[in-house]
């Protein structure tokens, strides 16, 4: 566990966000204030009580009733107070906090989603963040509130007696030991704990995600087996924490029972010498049992300020290290769909070959070229460096001859439209997801929804396109997946157009509607196409074959079978799939 020091930085990285609203903070701390100061009023009540209470005719001391009354009183009204005003700042930070995080998702290099899983990412954001908040200012106020008590109960206890307040005293540093040491246990504890948590939390993603595969191949044995260790592992570091977590409170009332034992000896003596009434002795006692409470209360601070700190600071992680996405200045309503890559090289891992390999390509307006490989030779990367999802490791790529890191990121890719194998679907209604991220206008979607041939499946339904598609657009077949993102291309009307792999999985009468809704969808755009079938690639204009990450072929496909290179070999071992009739 990081000492002082360090845990005042990570309360600092925490301030920006918890900090308001100030009203609030306000009200807490006078609260805080009026409750740890009436503390020591409870036994410096019952002092004149028991030296005088019991004398006839002493008619003030009927006063003292009323007064306890009066002080609990106003001491549960400033509790309440402080734990709402408290809830406010909490509430707050967590929604500034989250908001945050979520623009920084947002605005995050890709390199963050290959880094990370999508589980791993919302378990922060949604749950980790909440309860570090949560914990963080639970333990804030119970921190400022006990010491202040304590402050004010040693102080009353030094003005009754202060010989008696240095047997207390010694309690102290044995407590902050104990709490640095437990402290430290802690925080190693909560940082495996949320490791195993993530572990966890990706297992059931990945087994809701390819339950159809878990299930054909009998794999529920070896996943539960997975699951069974994890759950193991955090049983294993959660009993860990509560031994840890435990521990503490039992060993300082121990210590502090210790101290007791030596007052009252100490305090019999007094007495034995005529230097301690029964009064203040009961008041000294009281008092002192009083801090009991607050430093168990301290004591026991220590593992949700720790476990609230981990969990903040994989969210302030997030926004803080999160690299985001380099823009440049320069933008530009529509481009004419001009293309240029200049020995663009592209490498993940310096261990592994490059990905793409001194690629050279010039790409027209309004012309379109199919790429055409065996899996792995380059197709995808190559144009998912155009809208930036990948950045290239040396060369230079130009849109209408302007380089595309110099291009402001936002309006390069509103050039852009993709459409690709794998369609994501938003849990919305089917106009909002054709008209995703652009202002709506129902009269362009229903006329996009019939240019896709979605019309008439839209039609049909009752609540046209007002109907939400549900849960990864459960309630939509691949072709009509295919069509509504074909759908969204056309309402985005972007110059450049990217088709990745677009019918690979589809049956022949998707696959027909799903090919006219592209021939339209490509008039008057440069367009890329990804695809192995010769019903979406022989009709480009130019054909590209690639092979390890290299441009090796490039032609019509007439040239291409009559140069009888790799493109004719592709073609004759059946890897270019024939039209279908």
């Amino acid at each position: 566990m990081p000492q002082t020091a360090s845990i005042v930085k990570r309360l600092e990285r925490a301030r920006h966000y918890f900090s308001k609203p100030a009203l609030a903070w306000v009200a807490s701390i006078v609260s805080v204030v009026i409750i740890s100061l009436t503390e020591p009023l409870v036994p410096a009540l019952l002092k004149p009580l028991l030296d005088q209470g019991f004398q006839k005719g002493n008619l003030q001391l009927w006063s003292i009733p009323l007064a306890l009354m009066g002080l609990f009183a106003v001491r549960g009204l400033c509790a309440f107070i402080g734990q709402v005003a408290l809830a406010r700042v909490a509430n707050r930070g967590l929604f500034t906090l989250r908001l945050e995080m979520f623009q920084r998702l947002l605005d995050a290099h890709p390199s963050l989603f290959r880094n990370q899983t999508s589980s791993a990412l919302g378990n922060t954001l949604v749950y980790e963040v909440q309860v570090g908040a949560n914990l963080l200012v639970n333990a804030l106020l119970s921190l400022s509130r006990d010491t202040m008590t304590l402050i004010a109960l040693i102080g009353y206890l030094l003005f009754l007696n202060w010989k008696l307040s240095l047997i207390v005293a010694f309690l102290f540093p044995a407590v902050a030991w104990l709490m640095k040491v437990i402290t430290k246990r802690l925080y190693g504890l909560t940082k495996s704990n949320q490791q195993a948590t993530d572990a966890l939390a990706y297992v059931v993603e990945e087994n809701a995600l390819a339950f159809r595969e878990v299930r054909l191949h009998g794999a529920q044995k070896s996943q539960l087996q997975r699951f069974e260790h994890l759950g193991k592992l955090m049983d294993r570091i959660a009993m860990k924490s509560t031994v840890a977590g435990s521990s503490l409170t039992p060993l300082t009332q121990l210590m502090a029972a210790a101290a007791l034992s030596a007052v009252i000896s100490v305090a019999l003596y007094q007495s034995d010498q005529n230097g301690t009434t029964v009064g203040e002795f009961v008041a000294f006692v009281t008092a002192m049992l009083m801090l009991v409470a607050p430093i168990k209360h301290l004591s026991e601070v220590a593992s949700p300020l720790t476990r609230g700190l981990a969990a903040l600071e994989r969210g302030l992680d997030l926004i803080e290290t999160t690299r985001i996405e380099g823009t440049g200045s320069f933008t530009k309503q529509r481009a004419s769909g001009h293309i240029r890559l200049d020995n663009v090289v592209v490498q993940f891992d310096s261990d592994s070959p490059a990905a793409l390999n001194h690629v050279d390509l010039v790409i027209q307006p309004g012309e379109s070229v199919a790429l055409v490989g065996a899996s792995g030779a380059g197709k995808t990367t190559l144009v998912n460096l155009l809208p930036r999802f990948i950045d290239i490791s040396s060369g230079h790529i130009y849109v209408d001859d302007v380089n595309i890191r110099d291009w402001n990121i936002a309006s390069l890719r509103s050039q852009f439209a993709m459409v690709s194998q794998q369609v994501v679907v938003l849990n919305d209604t089917l106009a909002n997801n054709v008209a995703l991220g652009l202002p709506m206008d129902l009269a362009r979607v229903t006329q996009c929804l019939q240019d896709a041939n979605l019309g008439a499946y839209v039609a049909g339904l009752g609540e046209g396109i007002h109907t939400t598609v549900g849960h990864n657009a459960s309630q939509l077949s691949g072709g009509q997946r295919q069509r509504l993102a074909i759908a969204r291309a056309f309402f985005k009307d972007a110059p450049i157009l990217i088709l990745d792999e677009a019918t690979s999985a589809l049956d022949n009468e998707s696959e027909r509607a799903v090919q006219e809704a592209m021939v339209r969808l490509q008039k008057g755009r440069t367009t890329l196409l990804i695809a192995h079938r010769l019903s979406t690639i022989e009709h480009a204009d130019r054909i590209v074959v690639m092979a390890n990450g290299k441009i090796i072929e490039m032609g019509t496909h007439q040239e291409l079978l009559q140069l009888a290179g790799a493109y004719s070999a592709l073609f004759k071992i059946g890897k270019l799939e024939p039209i279908r009739q």
